[in-house]
């Protein structure tokens, strides 16, 4: 039956955990060096200040029922009364400490849509982190719960009795895990992660198409910073993406900053897209922007991907914590 077909091409989409622009499982994120929490539970809290940071990002305008996602996240360090971090700039990372705290947590909520796919959950991170001179090393964890809807409105029957239609379940509650570590100083940082860990079944039915098993993925995200004078710093970077079946996705960046407050540049992501950046820093608050752009044919039916990233920073100085002393 054409039902059948059509379920399987659905859940492809979004759980057969092929990291590939033209068959997208999980969400895309062109700003990863803005806010690596949400490929990473390991930078919970080590920039050592409080981060809320909410993404935004809709893809392929024009085409109806396009993918979107959503994620609202937050990240703090514990510490204890005698660690300052300062975050002068979006690049520089200057941290004093003597009996600095080693906790940071975090968490956020996502919500991404793809045609009569909807994904919608939460995950809580935990983060231990270790100092070794003017570098810091992060190991960390995290928990996801998320539902997994196929929205009825969508869905288009070629016979409206069909018995395995009618014999679904429209929503699947799925839990799983992720892991990451990072290593950080002044001027790089690189980081690998993984998510999917348990590799979860997803249920949906009773018969025909009643399980689908999500695959893991592999996450490398890195960065260094080249001065260039006393206002400008090019810094490239890169995110690498790679499924438990060999798909491969890497993008490549390159930003340069000026006066450590406005930024623009380039990313290509292996795929045929090519994705401009741009943002300013004002006090505490952190505004990005990025508009995909696929060389390939869907450009012609499609007016670019746009995605907004705004973060709050905040906890310059640490000593406010002190009632937190508890490691």
């Amino acid at each position: 039956m054409r039902i059948i077909r059509r379920i399987f091409c659905l859940l492809f989409i979004v759980v057969a955990c092929q990291v590939q622009v033209s068959a997208q499982q999980v969400p895309l994120y062109s700003q990863y060096m803005l806010n690596g929490f949400l490929l990473n539970p390991a930078v919970a809290g080590s920039e050592g200040y409080t981060a809320v940071n909410l993404t935004a990002r809709e893809q392929w305008i024009g085409f109806r029922d396009a993918p979107g996602t959503y994620a609202l996240s937050y990240q703090t360090r514990i510490l204890r009364k005698s660690y300052i971090s300062k975050s002068a700039s979006v690049r520089k990372r200057q941290r004093y400490s003597s009996r600095s705290g080693k906790v940071g947590v975090g968490g956020y909520v996502f919500s991404d849509r793809n045609g009569a796919v909807e994904k919608t959950g939460l995950k809580a991170s935990y983060a231990y982190h270790l100092f070794f001179g003017n570098s810091q090393l992060s190991l960390g964890m995290s928990l996801t719960a998320f539902q997994l809807r196929l929205n009825d409105d969508k869905i288009i029957l070629d016979d409206d009795n069909d018995n395995i239609w009618l014999n679904a379940r429209g929503t699947a509650f799925i839990p799983d895990a992720d892991m990451g570590i990072y290593f950080d100083t002044p001027d790089y940082y690189i980081g690998f992660s993984a998510d999917q860990l348990l590799e979860s079944v997803i249920k949906l039915g009773d018969t025909g198409y009643d399980q689908y098993r999500q695959e893991r993925n592999y996450y490398v995200i890195a960065g260094y910073d080249i001065p260039i004078n006393n206002y400008l710093v090019l810094t490239p970077s890169t995110l690498l993406k790679m499924a438990d079946n060999g798909a491969f996705q890497g993008d490549f960046s390159a930003k340069l900053y000026y006066d450590q407050t406005y930024w623009g540049g380039l990313t290509y992501r292996t795929g045929n897209a090519l994705i401009v950046l741009a943002g300013l820093r004002i006090d505490r608050l952190i505004f990005g922007y990025a508009f995909d752009l696929s060389m390939g044919s869907i450009m012609k039916h499609s007016f670019g991907t746009h995605e907004f990233i705004f973060a709050a920073q905040f906890g310059d100085n640490a000593r406010r914590y002190r009632w937190l002393n508890r490691y």
